[in-house]
C-alpha cells in the first residue's frame, strides 16, 4: 500500500499540486518571516507566481531576486512549479 500511495504522489499532476499547496510555507523558508509578513498576495497561475509585497523597499529587493527565487522555489519544490516570477 505504501508504495502506491508513494507513486500516487510522485505523479507530476499531483506533485505539482502538493507543492503549490505548500507555496505559502515555502515562500515564508526562503524569504524569512519579515517578508512573508508584508507578502499580501501570493498566487501561482500558469506556472507564473504573482507577489504583492506591501513594502515598496522590500519590492524593489525582490525584484533583483526574482531569477534566484524562481530557482529556490522549485530546486525545493522537487518540481519545475514556477517559470517567472513577478513582484508587485
Amino acid at each position: 500500500m505504501g508504495d502506491l500511495l508513494e507513486e500516487f504522489f510522485k505523479r507530476p499532476y499531483v506533485a505539482a499540486k502538493i507543492a503549490e499547496g505548500k507555496l505559502p510555507d515555502t515562500w515564508r523558508e526562503i524569504v524569512g518571516d519579515r517578508i512573508a509578513d508584508q507578502t499580501s498576495e501570493l498566487r501561482l497561475d500558469k506556472h507564473i507566481l504573482q507577489v504583492r509585497v506591501q513594502s515598496s523597499v522590500v519590492r524593489s529587493e525582490l525584484f533583483y531576486q526574482r531569477e534566484a527565487l524562481k530557482e529556490e522555489i522549485n530546486r525545493r519544490s522537487g518540481i519545475r512549479l514556477v517559470n517567472a516570477v513577478i513582484i508587485r
